[in-house]
């Protein structure tokens, strides 16, 4: 009996042994999951962690835009310009615009020389340069100007026919009398052989002819100032000079008005040129595109003066061929 007891003892002993040692193994097999997806999770957060710390790193200096731009040329162009760099700047006060003035015939050297990244020009590059200069730059066109004749407030005088223009500033009429205004010296007002005003206003005002000698100033707000405050004075200014300080004389009665450019019935006009050399990249790019988005075209181009190119009804060639939009 003793012995029947024993064998059965041990035998509840062996099961009870083999039950505790099952539910250890059970036990063991989660806790042994859970190690692994914990690791599998710690490693899947890692890996997002790491593409957001790349995120984070890439957009700090792709969205945010850095660099500098020099623009240099038409002073037509300048404000125009200023005014966008103002705007481009303050969206990206990483980057420094620095706009110059110079001349048409300045900026489109330089920027073919690799002296500055933008050339502003009121003439196309193929008028001014080289062919094998020219070769290189790419045109893009923000705006067009157009080019008043205007004389001191005084002179007694609000339109003259082209060849009376001619005449005036090839020095063959010399007194505001001989054009049916007061008995006052004409004193011509021009700008220097760089300018594209003054090749756009020799070009389509004067037929091309040669202008006589008188007092050479290489900005337009000087020109301005001069023709304000001397009797007799007449030059010629953008559109976005004028401010009622000089008078704009009609051509042939017709007004230098934008009605009147856009059609072409007032025919001393120009587009508005930001030359690179070659296609612009990064922040340059940026700037360009800024130029012509509707911010820009609607504000500082509206109200500087200029002309959106997209309210143009007809197009201009480098030879000057007009061909209706």
């Amino acid at each position: 009996m003793r012995s029947g007891r024993k064998g059965w003892a041990l035998l509840l002993l062996l099961v009870a042994a083999i039950t505790v040692l099952a539910a250890c193994g059970g036990q063991g097999a989660p806790s042994g999951n859970a190690d692994q997806n914990a690791t599998g999770t710690e490693g899947t957060n890692q890996d997002a962690g790491g593409t957001e710390g790349t995120k984070t790193d890439t957009g700090g200096t792709t969205d945010e835009l850095t660099g500098s731009i020099t623009a240099a040329g038409s002073t037509a162009m300048q404000p125009l310009v200023e005014k966008a760099a103002e705007m481009f700047m303050e969206k990206h006060p990483n980057v420094k615009i620095t706009v110059q003035g110079g001349g048409s015939g300045t900026g489109l050297s330089q920027v073919a020389q690799g002296a500055v990244d933008i050339g502003n020009s009121d003439l196309f590059a193929e008028e001014k340069l080289k062919p094998e200069e020219a070769k290189d730059l790419v045109d893009h066109k923000v705006a067009v100007v157009a080019m008043a004749a205007v004389a001191n407030p005084d002179v007694g005088v609000d339109n003259l026919t082209q060849q009376q223009l001619i005449d005036i500033f090839t020095g063959k009429i010399t007194n505001w009398k001989d054009v049916g205004g007061k008995d006052v010296k004409i004193t011509l007002v021009n700008r220097p052989a760089s300018s594209g005003t003054r090749a756009t206003f020799k070009k389509y005002a004067l037929n091309g002819a040669e202008e006589a000698s008188g007092i050479e100033e290489d900005s337009s707000g000087t020109v301005r100032k001069i023709i304000a405050e001397t009797p007799g004075a007449i030059g010629y200014l953008a559109f976005s000079y004028l401010d009622g300080s000089v008078k704009p004389l009609k051509i042939d009665g017709v007004e230098p008005t934008e009605e009147n450019v856009i059609t072409n019935a007032y025919k001393v006009w120009a587009y508005q040129h930001m030359y690179t050399k070659g296609e612009p990249q990064g922040v340059v790019k940026a700037f360009l595109d800024f130029m012509l988005s509707e911010e820009v075209q609607n504000g500082p181009v509206v109200e500087g003066g200029y002309i959106p190119v997209s309210k143009m009804k007809v197009e201009r060639d480098a030879a000057g061929n007009v061909t209706q939009k």
